[in-house]
């Protein structure tokens, strides 16, 4: 934990990939942080300097280097980590526990179901909370979805309602222009045959993603779920077309949609819905958004009833950007908070409400 210093928060970004990038940019344009060192993995980004990282023009004299004991050695009160963490989960867990044993506080993206700690496994939870507690530190994880879609803007939302009845959170986008087809497009199946073995439609894996938002909103607003059940479908190509995705063949994998709903006493209560196409033309009997537009649908069914669509854009206008910053960003906004956090392993439930900060 550190203290209610006036000076910015000392920050080492971890990670320099489609989220890192962004991250990059937003520590160095804050107010609050400083970035005093960059983690970089592959071999060409080490010994570049962070603004060659994220596109920035002026030189910021900070080097990136893969050498973890020099970065950990330093002076730092945070490490914004987002590097990959769910194809290796244990490695990541043993990024962290270095991180946190070195004094250091961690805000990240790596492992969604991090994002409400009593839903993550306790191989994960039971070792950060002794690191936490033993280093005075404390760990969160948050993103845009699973995170700030799925959980602060329908509990925002419900804080106006006298009764409500369920809430249900819906993402509608179009990926095609998401270059990401060696992750994404492969954990999704996009380009694949409809029963290749993708990783997102493993038996629990949908669950596992999505249940952290499931449980947190039904914790906060007192549901007592019985189960959390999931659905998935995928539908084929009509014809060959390229995207950012990669080339999808006709007849291959070129929408998804799948389902998680929190269940209690007999009906869904709280629902995240995931509706993603390749093409605008896919799947036209799936859900859409009011002009076909991407983003999201909160739907919070009670007393009053809320009804809000969420469109968003990067700086170049594409939804997909908006959403990788937004991923970034909600967890750079975090830091703040965070390192003035009581120790431990931290869900939304356990900061207060925090933001972005004006730039002069």
């Amino acid at each position: 934990m550190t203290g209610g210093a006036k000076k910015p928060l000392r920050v080492i970004q971890w990670g320099t990939g489609n989220a890192g990038y962004r991250a990059l940019r937003g520590i160095l344009g804050h107010p609050d942080l400083e970035l005093v060192g960059v983690h970089a993995h592959s071999e060409e980004k080490v010994g570049k300097d962070a603004a060659e990282l994220c596109g920035l023009d002026e030189k910021t004299g900070i080097i990136a280097t893969n050498d973890t004991q020099a970065l950990l050695a330093m002076d730092a009160d945070c490490v914004c980590y987002m590097a990959i963490g769910e194809t290796r989960v244990y490695e990541a867990l043993d990024d962290w526990l270095e991180i946190l044993g070195s004094g250091k506080n961690v805000a990240n993206t790596a492992v969604v179901s991090m994002v409400y700690p009593p839903f993550a496994s306790g191989k994960l939870t039971g070792p950060l909370s002794e690191a936490c507690a033993a280093n005075d530190v404390s760990f969160y994880t948050s993103g845009f979805d699973p995170g700030f879609t799925g959980d602060l803007i329908p509990l925002i939302l419900a804080a106006g309602c006298e009764r409500v009845d369920s809430v249900r959170v819906a993402e509608v986008m179009d990926y095609s222009t998401y270059a990401d087809p060696s992750f994404t497009g492969e954990f999704f199946g996009f380009g694949h045959p409809l029963d290749f073995k993708a990783p997102m439609f493993y038996p629990g894996a949908i669950k596992a993603g999505w249940g952290s938002v499931i449980e947190l909103v039904a914790d906060a607003l007192g549901f007592e779920l019985d189960e959390i059940h999931e659905e998935s479908e995928r539908v084929p190509a009509p014809e060959s077309f390229d995207t950012d995705m990669g080339t999808i063949e006709k007849g291959m994998c070129a929408g998804v949609r799948f389902e998680v709903q929190g269940i209690s006493n007999g009906r869904p209560v709280v629902i995240s819905s995931h509706t993603q196409r390749l093409r605008a033309d896919i799947a036209p009997q799936w859900e859409r958004l009011s002009g076909d537009k991407s983003g999201y649908r909160i739907e919070i069914k009670g007393s009053p009833a809320f009804n809000c669509e969420i469109d968003l854009e990067g700086d170049d206008r594409d939804h997909n950007t908006g959403i990788v910053t937004g991923t970034a960003m909600r967890v750079v906004n975090s830091i703040p908070a965070v390192c003035a956090a009581n120790p431990g392993v931290l869900s939304i439930l356990d900061l207060p409400l925090y933001t972005a900060r004006a730039r002069s």
